[in-house]
């Protein structure tokens, strides 16, 4: 166990759907349907709203795909589930990524 508190969040940015035409979303998501909403899923040790801050500047720990497609948070699907312990996070954040995919959602995940 990584640690016992709950620290992490796991969160879900809202991307623009010309992130789809990339090489690394299209191996993501082969079954994706153009037009349908992109996602980029993630977790962090801080706020989803500090995180995503993060992203959106240029420090060096921003995450280049969300820098440049996304969009807002979507905290609609991930509110409720935090926060969590590390162990926690890793697995609800594939879970919440497969979820997204099976509502249609093109997603990319950390």
């Amino acid at each position: 166990m990584k640690d016992k508190y709950k620290t992490k969040h796991v969160y879900v940015v809202e991307l623009d759907k010309e992130v789809s035409e990339r090489g690394y979303f299209k191996k993501q998501n082969p079954d994706y349907k153009q037009g349908d909403t992109c996602a980029y899923v993630g977790m962090t040790g801080t706020s989803p709203e500090e995180r995503f801050s993060v992203h959106k500047s240029d420090s060096p720990k921003a995450s280049k795909k969300v820098k440049r497609y996304g969009i807002q948070l979507m905290p609609e699907h991930y509110d409720h589930l935090n926060p969590m312990t590390w162990d926690e996070a890793v697995v609800v954040e594939t879970e919440l990524a497969e979820a997204l995919r099976v509502m249609g959602y093109g997603v990319i995940q950390s």
